[in-house]
């Protein structure tokens, strides 16, 4: 079991590639806040306060597009809906005993990333492992949308989506162990991939926005993984010390 310091250091260190992907994917989105006439201070508090890739993305298009404010909270909503299954899940990582303020703070950082390096934590989720994080992602994201309404078009966007490639790989240093070690978890992490790429080019189903395909695929891929693979509730504090999911 990780000392609160030990939990704080290892959070520090898992957080800086994220950082350094923030900082780029905020650059691109500083530039969209430009052009929606935002300047660099009303930015850099709009990522400090909300953390929202996406949802950040759609609110600038949204102004720039000069729609009304319910549409714009409904696209945001949509956008960001993902978030609720998100901290959902990770409120079942804290030990029963611990405190609402550090859920509370811990539930501002919940982003795909940050959730991701939190849910792969072996055992319980120590918040100050979240607060390590915190540390270095959050000055990312907001520094790179404050620099990249400052500094505009001047690096191409293919330079800042090049950048931008640490998060992807992050993603895959994430799900690869599991899905070694437990074939159930590779099945579903091919499943997951297939229907998203289903979903993403199919004619009818692409029109789906994004926000709402992660919340329906999760929906339903997890309950049926949870119909045919139910996790044994005598074994699951041994696996969960073990960072892993024993296949049935």
């Amino acid at each position: 079991m990780w000392t609160d310091r030990q939990a704080f250091r290892n959070g520090n260190r898992d957080g800086i590639p994220i950082a350094l992907g923030y900082f780029a994917v905020a650059f691109a989105l500083g530039i969209a806040a430009k052009n929606a006439g935002f300047t660099a201070l009303q930015a850099a508090v709009v990522s400090l306060t909300n953390l929202a890739s996406a949802g950040q993305y759609a609110g600038f298009t949204e102004v720039a597009a000069g729609a009304g404010y319910i549409e714009m909270a409904f696209t945001i909503l949509v956008t960001n809906a993902r978030y609720m299954l998100m901290s959902s899940a990770l409120s079942q990582k804290f030990d029963k005993d611990t405190p609402f303020y550090h859920r509370f703070i811990v539930g501002y950082s919940v982003t795909d990333e940050v959730f991701g390096i939190c849910m792969s934590v072996p055992g319980k989720l120590n918040p100050m492992y979240a607060y390590g994080a915190m540390l270095l992602t959050v000055p990312g994201w907001t520094l790179g949308t404050y620099f990249g309404v400052v500094m505009g078009n001047v690096l191409p966007v293919r330079v800042v989506s090049a950048l931008s490639v640490a998060l992807y790989g992050m993603f895959i240093a994430i799900i690869i162990p599991p899905a070694h070690k437990s074939k159930v978890i590779l099945g579903l992490v091919t499943v997951s991939m297939l229907l998203s790429a289903l979903f993403n080019y199919a004619p009818v189903l692409s029109k789906i926005p994004s926000g709402m395909r992660v919340i329906l695929l999760t929906v339903v891929i997890a309950s049926i993984a949870a119909l045919l693979y139910p996790v044994n509730e005598d074994d699951l504090g041994q696996n969960r010390e073990k960072g892993v999911i024993q296949d049935e």
